[in-house]
């Protein structure tokens, strides 16, 4: 009777023990483990520092600062050419001030720091500054890579120069306080968000003119594209919300209300296969994961303090966020959602972009 007892017990507990290596497996499945190891395909990541007045320059293999390339002053938005030779970096004289700040206290603008500065990739050096935008605050660059479609914050206006020229083409009114710049994957169409109107104007870019206005959150910050052009995405700031357009009606189909403690939707950006949007939160502190198919929010990650700038690697297996207050980069890891390294970079990181890798060039230029 004892032993039967026994017998029993034993093949209980190793049932138990199978189902617990079952549920532990399952759960690995769902989740991951985060992925230390370095990206096998060489890039760089290149993150503006608005405070500092510079870029930082991190080697994606190696996780380390390479380079520290001085820029001018509030350097913000951070744009590749098309042909991953250049940086377009967004450079303001205007003072420092958040929403419903009393601009009479403020400090006087500097208009001469204005303008748009040109990198060069290989050598990380400025090369020049494209002078006649007030207040760039983000850009982007048409497909073929002949012009800029820049942001001009306190003059209301979308201003669209030429690359080579650096001559203005063209100046539209786009809204108060325009932010985000999206350019869709064909070139066709560019978006451009306003704070203070709470809209997004859409750019025909062969007419260089606006062709339609439509509303979105509550002070919109960024707009990004899906991969097929099908969709864009838009944050709300101050409402907490994603808008989910279709791109090809420029209509809104659904927004998406993120929840948390203090979530400010500030950027966004599309994985490369297309199936994530992913949003950095501001205050709330982390980036979280919107389902492109079913138009839900399913995964979030804490990093650092008031994450802003957000980009992916080139295989959309790492995203890397520029975190303002604490001065730093998180690197996460897109399979398991979770941060796997934290890089510094310069005061107050904004932008941040992902570029060619290392090939020939010092670890110390420009520093």
């Amino acid at each position: 009777m004892h032993q039967r007892t026994l017998s029993t017990r034993l093949a209980f507990c190793l049932l138990l023990t199978a189902f617990a290596a079952c549920g532990a497996s399952e759960r690995e499945a769902r989740s991951p483990a985060p992925d230390a190891r370095p990206p096998s395909v060489s890039h760089r990541i290149y993150v503006t520092n608005e405070m500092s007045g510079d870029m930082t320059v991190i080697d994606g293999q190696t996780r380390q600062v390479v380079a520290t390339v001085p820029l001018g002053k509030r350097p913000r938005g951070i744009q590749l050419s098309p042909d991953g030779k250049q940086l377009f970096v967004a450079l303001s004289g205007s003072p420092i001030a958040g929403p419903g700040v009393d601009a009479s206290r403020l400090p006087p603008a500097d208009p001469s720091a204005d303008g748009i500065g040109v990198v060069d990739i290989a050598s990380l050096k400025l090369l020049r500054i494209i002078r006649g935008v007030s207040d760039p605050e983000q850009l982007v660059i048409s497909r073929d890579g002949k012009s800029l479609y820049i942001a001009s914050e306190d003059t209301g206006t979308a201003v669209v120069v030429d690359v080579a020229s650096g001559k203005t083409i063209a100046t539209l009114p786009v809204g108060g306080e325009p932010e985000g710049v999206g350019i869709s994957p064909d070139g066709r169409f560019v978006y451009m968000t306003s704070e203070e109107d709470h809209q997004v104007s859409v750019i025909d870019t062969a007419q260089n003119k606006v062709i339609k206005q439509f509303s979105v959150g509550k002070r919109p910050r960024q707009a990004a594209f899906s991969p097929d052009g099908a969709l864009a995405f838009v944050t709300g700031e101050n409402d907490g919300t994603v808008s989910i357009i279709d791109a090809r009606k420029h209509t809104v189909i659904k927004t998406v209300k993120l929840t948390g403690e203090l979530v400010r939707p500030m950027e966004v950006d599309v994985s490369p296969d297309g199936r994530w949007a992913y949003v950095t939160t501001g205050r709330g502190r982390t980036v979280v994961a919107i389902d492109t198919r079913t138009h839900e929010p399913v995964r979030t990650v804490s990093v650092g303090d008031r994450p802003w700038g957000l980009a992916l690697s080139p295989d959309g297996k790492w995203l890397y966020t520029a975190n303002g207050p604490s001065n730093d980069v998180s690197i996460v890891d897109a399979a398991s959602f979770k941060v796997v390294a934290t890089v510094p970079a310069g005061t107050r990181p904004w932008g941040v972009v992902v570029g060619p890798g290392s090939q020939g060039i010092a670890s110390d230029q420009a520093r």
